[in-house]
């Protein structure tokens, strides 16, 4: 059975989940080094932001296969040397959307009506109405840095309450904000112009104390800010400075540089304007519930051999992706494990070939599943849709991607895959069908219509009288059971190919007799 390790607090429901497959071992506060002592025995790590796992931890996970963050972020996860690894990681992007959009919202209008404050003042038996007198939402601006799913929600909320709101994502299109209701403005003029303003970024490179004092002096004096995303994106101590220095009116945090906040923090300086909370974005208990359900399913589904709805060191792999594409991922795997075995060789080139209304799908995950295929036959379960690209590249195979809507020879398109090998060049192509069957419509440009199976084997021969007959009384001598036959050919008595299903694995001692019948040229066995 395999073995899962939970080193933060993860809701008991997504325990469960996880011992329907494995041994679930719950190991809290482990140090650096504990963690990677131990982690060598696990298949998967399920986490959420207290565990630092590092590249030195996921070079130690030597049967390590997933590493799951029950939240929306994976800073304390080193991707690329996971991705180096062929460990998937994934997370739980709407899981906490809702819990993370509404503290935004709580945080907003605490600031505008001084409640931390009041409540301070009140419980003290102070009764100063006058002293906590705040600002209505109702027709200001608030500036939304971000409109993924949290800000999306948080901008919405906003209209609805009567803000008129503005925002700042380079990704998100005109047509798109006119739908959501929201003025797409610069960075410069959203800070410039916003009576309120909410971050909704992740901490990047180019994110990282983005919000410097530069930025806050150029905000009204009396605007307030809010950040609920990552810590990091404000520059702490430029923000203590502004609030200290009466440039702008107020700010609300819920995440920081450095967490827990440092006892030597200026924000804690900090006596007016300011409303500090420990990180409580996704402390709902539905939230934690969520994403503790969507990791787990994740962590479960990839040790049954199943792919990952969200994981985010899959180029261009997203769940609905995932959904969508689901049979032509599966053909592109499949043809890309036959071509390999057809192959023979040592592959040097791929071409994948879109054709039809195969391309208009996205073409990364496609060719990513086709590489993950060819790969598969010599490498086996060290391949997945993680590393299947960088293997490809160390090993020198160069890939060429051609898309072609212009050759409609099927109604749903086609995938067709060409290999250059040592040996010479062999094509594959291949269907989905409307009730989503896989078919194989081609080998090396001779048509056929195949459904793969388990074990099959493809020949090259000269269509001859006795052909067929020598073949099938070989596998019948064998004890190898033919389920199924076809032959491809483009002219009598020419070359031709043909495709067996057969029940059984092909013993080994019998591919040379194959080959030794007059008129075979090429015989490939071939596993799926």
């Amino acid at each position: 059975m395999t073995k899962v390790l939970v080193s933060d607090p993860i809701d008991q429901v997504g325990i469960d989940i996880l011992s329907q497959v494995s041994q679930v071992d719950q190991r809290m506060g482990l140090s650096a080094n504990q963690l990677k002592e131990i982690i060598g025995g696990y298949e998967a790590l399920m986490i959420r932001s207290g565990t630092q796992v590092t590249a030195e931890v996921i070079e130690a996970g030597e049967n390590l296969k997933i590493i799951g963050r029950a939240g929306v972020g994976v800073d304390n996860v080193d991707v690329p040397a996971a991705t180096k690894r062929g460990v998937i990681v994934v997370n739980s992007p709407g899981g906490n959307t809702i819990a993370a959009a509404e503290h935004a919202l709580a945080l907003l209008l605490s600031l505008a009506r001084n409640i931390p404050q009041a409540h301070g003042s009140t419980i003290s038996g102070g009764w100063d109405r006058k002293k906590f007198v705040g600002n209505e939402l109702y027709k200001k601006t608030l500036g939304v840095v971000g409109l993924g799913k949290i800000g999306s929600h948080v901008a919405k909320v906003a209209n609805a309450m009567g803000m008129e709101v503005i925002a700042f994502d380079p990704f998100v299109s005109a047509e798109r904000a006119l739908q959501m209701q929201v003025t797409l403005s610069s960075i410069d003029n959203l800070f410039k112009v916003s009576d309120f303003i909410t971050l909704h970024l992740p901490r990047t490179a180019e994110t990282e104390n983005l919000v410097d004092l530069k930025l806050l002096s150029t905000m009204k004096a009396n605007a307030r800010l809010v950040n609920c995303a990552r810590g990091g994106i404000i520059d702490e101590s430029a923000l203590a400075e502004a609030l200290k220095s009466n440039v702008i009116a107020g700010a609300a945090l819920d995440v920081y540089a450095h967490e827990p906040l440092n006892a030597d923090s200026p924000l804690l300086n900090i006596k007016d304007g300011l409303i500090l909370t420990p990180h409580l974005g996704a402390s709902t208990k539905e939230a934690q519930e969520n994403v503790a359900i969507d990791v787990a399913e994740q962590i479960r589904d990839v040790l049954l051999g199943l792919p990952a709805r969200s994981a985010v060191n899959i180029p261009g792999l997203s769940a609905e992706i995932m959904d969508s594409l689901k049979p032509h991922l599966q053909l592109a795997e499949t043809l890309g494990l036959l071509v390999s075995q057809v192959s023979g060789g040592q592959i040097q080139k791929l071409e994948v070939r879109l054709q039809g209304e195969f391309a208009k799908h996205p073409s990364q995950p496609l060719v990513v599943a086709t590489l993950k295929g060819l790969l598969s036959s010599a490498l086996g379960n060290r391949i997945n849709y993680v590393n299947a690209s960088l293997e490809a590249k160390a090993r020198g195979i160069s890939v060429d991607e051609v898309s072609d809507e212009s050759c409609p020879d099927f109604p749903g398109g086609s995938l067709r895959l060409t290999t250059v090998a040592d040996n010479g060049t062999h094509s594959l192509t291949g269907t989905v069908l409307a009730d989503g069957d896989l078919r194989i419509s081609s080998i090396d440009e001779f048509p056929v219509n195949v459904s793969p199976s388990r074990y099959m084997l493809f020949t090259r021969h000269r269509d001859m009288p006795g052909i067929i007959g020598k073949l099938g009384s070989l596998l019948g001598a064998h004890n190898v059971n033919i389920a199924s036959m076809q032959v491809g050919r483009k002219i009598v008595r020419g070359e031709a190919v043909m495709v067996l299903s057969i029940d059984d694995p092909l013993p080994p001692d019998l591919l040379a007799s194959i080959l030794s019948v007059k008129g075979i040229n090429q015989a490939h066995p071939v596993t799926l």
